[in-house]
């Protein structure tokens, strides 16, 4: 089990930091754009899609590495004066309505992303790139983010029975 849950973070890890070197690709899209538009007078037909594209596949493909840092928003007013293990049982609830969100995350965008492929769907602008990979991105990063939410779901549910935290 425990190489299971390595496995998972190893992707995530991987994935997470891989990933974050698209906002160097983002910044570069968008100052091209602002050297052309402001001090040639060229805009681009095409920075603006180019960057909201980066953009989008870099927050989808980040949510299981925030994930695994534990970078998410929390509301911990009430939650933190529970004792550990009571909040673990709470986590346990809560990660239900996780896997239930992002489980349709991954049905329905599987669903987007074919369709689009199939069809070779492109943007409806003069620009017009293609969409499809970008709704591919929706799946895989459901894929991702479900595969971390179910490596700490397992380590609450071992800490809910046993009382132990993962390497004590």
């Amino acid at each position: 089990m425990k190489r299971f849950l390595a496995a998972i973070d190893w992707v995530s890890e991987k994935s997470g930091k891989g990933v974050s070197f698209f906002i160097i690709l983002l910044a570069a899209v968008v100052l091209y754009e602002i050297v052309s538009r402001y001090f040639f007078n060229k805009p681009t037909i095409w920075a603006h899609e180019v960057a909201q594209m980066i953009f989008g596949t870099y927050v989808i493909l980040l949510g299981a590495y925030v994930l695994k840092q534990g970078s998410h928003v929390n509301v911990d007013s009430i939650y933190n004066r529970f004792p550990p293990r009571t909040r673990a049982i709470l986590d346990l609830f809560t990660w239900s309505l996780f896997f239930i969100f992002c489980g349709l995350i991954f049905w329905m965008g599987t669903g987007m992303a074919w369709d689009s492929f199939v069809v070779r769907e492109t943007e409806s602008t003069s620009f017009a790139p293609p969409v499809y990979p970008i709704k591919a991105m929706v799946p895989l990063g459901a894929l991702l983010i479900l595969l971390q939410g179910l490596a700490k779901y397992l380590r609450t549910l071992r800490f809910v029975i046993t009382g132990k935290e993962e390497g004590a």
